[in-house]
């Protein structure tokens, strides 16, 4: 159906009627005439002369209505359109630190660096959360807020790929990270607040501990989960061959344990790119989608049809007036 955004503005249309009859009317100067016996000899030139005077006036009025239905900016509206909307505000934290470069994953068959292999599930996740509203903060030595919350996934994702090892320092700012996140989700209602926090290493920076970060999340009822992420044995080749270590040693699996508990989330470990994948599978299990029904009706503007048809009227005029 067609609808009018500012159907006020048809309120102009008589204004030009308005000028006519209020302004004084133009005084035009008397100039000598011919008097002649038989008037009718001349009465097809004089209808000829009224009829050329009156057509270019009713097309200056067809231009001025168009002109004021374009200002009333008509609009197409297409039908309803269900939009779900959940209401949960989910936090994702991402670890920048240097230990998130060791390639201990496999993705597509190749060996990749951590930060790539939880990038590529991270963004599965993302692209599934129809509804909540998704905000990431980067954290190294310190932590970024890197997109506020938004309903905006494409841009999470944009961002989270750009997002580039050491960008936010080679050490890890654990606790700071869930301070932050604290801060941004602590504003907002109590319906159902997130923080999915994704590290390797151990809470070696920042102002606050991560303990002390989870009283405070908490209290403010900010649910965390936790992910380990790390291999347990990776193959090391040097000069005198071949040996097998542990790349997650620096993980500090208890103090996430308790994190997690201590706010009502779990902790996973994930220690390869199927791990990773299944957890954050069961994340949307454990935090499902709510899909509260609302409506939206798309539209499409059609003002510059009208707007085109006074103008091209209006351009005639001024040449005819122009030629005479």
């Amino acid at each position: 159906m067609i609808h009018l955004e500012w159907p006020w503005l048809l309120l102009a249309l008589p204004v030009p009627l308005a000028v006519y009859w209020l302004l004084p009317s133009h005084r035009v100067l008397e100039q000598a005439a011919l008097k002649v016996p038989f008037l009718e000899d001349f009465d097809d030139g004089h209808t000829l002369v009224i009829s050329q005077k009156k057509w270019p006036l009713w097309l200056a009025a067809v231009a001025w209505g168009l002109l004021v239905l374009a200002c009333a900016r008509p609009q197409w509206l297409g039908e309803p359109i269900e939009q779900a909307v959940s209401g949960r505000d989910l936090m994702l934290a991402v670890d920048l630190s240097g230990s998130m470069e060791a390639q201990d994953f496999i993705l597509n068959k190749e060996p990749v660096d951590r930060l790539t292999a939880a990038k590529s599930v991270a963004n599965d996740f993302i692209n599934r959360r129809v509804g909540d509203r998704i905000g990431l903060i980067l954290f190294g030595s310190q932590a970024y807020l890197q997109t506020p919350l938004t309903f905006d996934r494409k841009t999470v994702m944009t961002l989270l790929d750009e997002a580039q090892l050491g960008l936010a320092g080679d050490n890890t700012a654990i606790g700071d990270a869930i301070g932050l996140a604290v801060k941004r989700l602590g504003q907002q209602p109590e319906n159902s607040r997130v923080l999915v926090l994704m590290t390797d290493g151990a809470n070696t920076a920042g102002e606050v501990s991560p303990l002390k970060a989870a009283q405070l999340a908490e209290s403010k009822h900010l649910k965390i989960y936790t992910i380990g992420i790390g291999a347990d044995e990776m193959l090391v080749r040097s000069w005198f061959g071949s040996r097998k270590v542990n790349p997650s040693t620096d993980l500090d699996e208890g103090t996430l344990v308790k994190i997690a508990e201590s706010t009502g989330g779990r902790y996973f470990r994930a220690r390869n790119t199927d791990e990773l994948n299944n957890i954050y599978r069961l994340l949307d299990e454990l935090e499902p989608v709510e899909k509260d029904k609302q409506y939206y009706r798309p539209h499409s503007e059609l003002f510059y049809w009208p707007l085109g048809f006074a103008l091209a009227l209006a351009a005639g005029l001024c040449v005819r007036r122009v030629r005479l």
